[in-house]
């Protein structure tokens, strides 16, 4: 076992959490969920901006959005017209992160 692991306490889980968190991780599982999240690592954008990039239509990337906004995983902030998405904190930037490390180490070995 990693020295990280065996030095952190989980925590114990009353179901209302462990459902949050399997509907989180559910919620991760969808690839254009996932594309949505990696693009607004780096900072916010707009909805016709990550509509463009991802080549998705804006209906759709604002349907996920909702789902990303509901699930506290990204937030929007209003400038005039347009709603900026950004991931929401870095724990959820660190799982992003840490995930793609993990399934690159056996890339890199």
């Amino acid at each position: 076992m990693s020295e990280r692991a065996s030095d952190e306490k989980v925590p114990a889980l009353d179901t209302r959490q462990l459902s949050a968190l399997a509907e989180t991780f559910r919620l991760l599982g969808d690839p254009t969920r996932l594309r949505i999240l990696m693009f607004c690592l780096n900072g916010p954008k707009p909805v016709k901006q990550i509509a463009d990039s991802l080549d998705l239509s804006q209906t759709l990337v604002s349907h996920h959005l909702r789902l990303l906004r509901g699930a506290r995983l990204v937030r929007g902030e209003r400038s005039s017209r347009q709603v900026f998405y950004e991931v929401a904190d870095h724990h959820v930037s660190h799982v992003l992160i840490d995930m793609l490390h993990h399934i690159n180490e056996d890339e890199d070995a």
